[in-house]
């Protein structure tokens, strides 16, 4: 059973938006799965970095459609990508320093539930007015 499953609930209605979060949501997946297989630091590592940097894509790619729509809530939204990208850097920075194999069970709970309560929450807000602008 994976540990995040995506569902329509999730779903911001956006095409490309979607398509973002289902990749987070299945590398965030196989980090946990590789946690679960034993794989060695350098594997979960490189997991991790790839999460990250992609949540740093998608972050932008939402940020450039505030900008070319002049979404009024993009301030806060922003700020919210910045608050999860501190978040994770500091997770993984515990991670590299520590003396643990994996990342805890517990940072994994953390990544989870801000993925879950920010799609359910900040990124369904700004998707009506995205599509009022015509992205879909």
């Amino acid at each position: 059973m994976p540990f995040m499953t995506w569902n329509d609930k999730l779903s911001v209605g956006i095409a490309v938006i979607d398509e973002d979060h289902k990749k987070l949501v299945a590398m965030i997946n196989e980090l946990y799965d590789g946690i679960r297989e034993g794989h060695g630091r350098e594997a979960l590592g490189g997991i991790f970095d790839r999460l990250i940097d992609y949540t740093r894509y998608h972050f932008a790619r939402e940020e450039k459609l505030f900008d070319e729509t002049a979404y009024s809530g993009a301030k806060k939204h922003k700020k919210e990508h910045g608050d999860l990208i501190h978040v994770v850097l500091k997770a993984r920075e515990e991670f590299q320093s520590s003396q643990v194999i994996a990342p805890s069970l517990e940072m994994m709970g953390v990544l989870k539930d801000w993925l879950f309560d920010h799609i359910l929450g900040s990124d369904q807000k700004y998707a009506p007015y995205l599509k009022t602008m015509g992205i879909h």
